[in-house]
């Protein structure tokens, strides 16, 4: 692996397979009654936020707790930034303590790799802007590979708010290297600018007919719905709520045209009966949960390999 983890394009396939092997056997550890593991004592790690976050700022910290590293919280509300200090003074100041890593939130896209040029410690990226959430795509392919055995020649279709997603971003990039086919769907106003080309160039499809992809002669091994991300909209990109799930959700309607044992996937927080329906976030086959679960493991398996440098899980984990 690299250095950083700033985006899928700094990983091989070999990488991600590393990591998932990893992200297994650290995910067994939920089961015990410790659920702790030795690997990264004495090993300090900071989750630099600067957008609000509940699920991935927790479950890195709890990945970090369970290899024993220290770990420390800061967010832009309350700290030095606040008082209007720059991203790198506060950067080179929180480094300067002695750390080991740092997973960086930022609402601009770049940030995190323009962090990674200032330190001299591993960066994981939590989500930059509308850039990419590279670890969201890993427990989300992780999740489905636990799911589907292998996403070799499956068909995955990501479906909503295209143009204010990082996790379209890089889940696109992950589930095409490991081998699956990808469709995404929105409507006309919220599929990126630019995504013909970058569909052409990357190999997947593109389409504005939900219907039409659940219901072709391929029909869907998975479906990943996204959130619509109504905070960083100035309005005007669909009529109405109801509209947009006439067009774009996951009804109860539209549930029944997926085959029995398709994975419906979330990254959340879901707007129940807009882009999901309560039936579908709470089907037998929904795997909110499952990602939930995994992106502990996943996280775990990230932060081992870059602040370890072990190319294996396996030797030197611990028990």
């Amino acid at each position: 692996m690299t250095r950083h983890l700033l985006s899928i394009d700094d990983l091989e396939v070999s990488d991600i397979e590393d990591i998932f092997t990893t992200a297994a056997e650290m995910h067994d550890v939920q089961k015990r009654s410790v659920k702790k593991l030795p690997a990264l004592r004495g090993r300090t790690v900071i989750n630099l936020f600067f957008e609000d976050s509940t699920r991935t700022r927790s479950s890195f910290e709890i990945a970090g707790k369970w290899l024993s590293a220290d770990v420390i919280n800061l967010s832009a509300k309350g700290s030095s930034a606040s008082k209007g200090e720059s991203l790198r003074d506060t950067v080179l100041t929180v480094t300067a303590m002695g750390i080991d890593g740092l997973v960086v939130r930022h609402g601009a896209s770049g940030a995190a790799e323009q962090i990674s040029r200032w330190v001299d410690v591993p960066v994981i990226n939590a989500g930059d802007g509308t850039h990419e959430h590279p670890t969201q795509a890993l427990l989300d392919g992780y999740t489905l590979t636990r799911r589907l055995g292998t996403l070799e020649g499956k068909h995955v279709a990501i479906v909503g708010d295209l143009t204010h997603s990082r996790v379209f971003r890089s889940n696109v990039k992950s589930l095409i290297k490991l081998g699956a086919t990808v469709t995404v769907v929105a409507p006309p106003t919220l599929m990126p600018a630019g995504v013909a080309d970058w569909s052409k160039e990357a190999g997947f499809a593109t389409s504005y007919d939900l219907d039409g992809v659940l219901t072709d002669s391929r029909g869907v091994d998975a479906v990943m719905m996204l959130r619509v991300q109504r905070e960083r909209m100035s309005g005007g990109f669909f009529p109405t709520a109801r509209e947009y799930t006439v067009g774009y959700g996951l009804t109860r309607d539209r549930l029944s045209l997926l085959k029995p044992g398709t994975p419906i996937l979330h990254p959340g927080p879901m707007n129940r009966g807009l882009e999901i329906s309560a039936d579908a976030a709470d089907a037998i086959d929904s795997a909110v949960l499952d990602q939930v679960s995994a992106g502990v493991a996943v996280r775990m398996s990230v932060l081992y390999h870059l602040l370890t440098g072990e190319p294996q899980g396996n030797e030197g984990v611990g028990e």
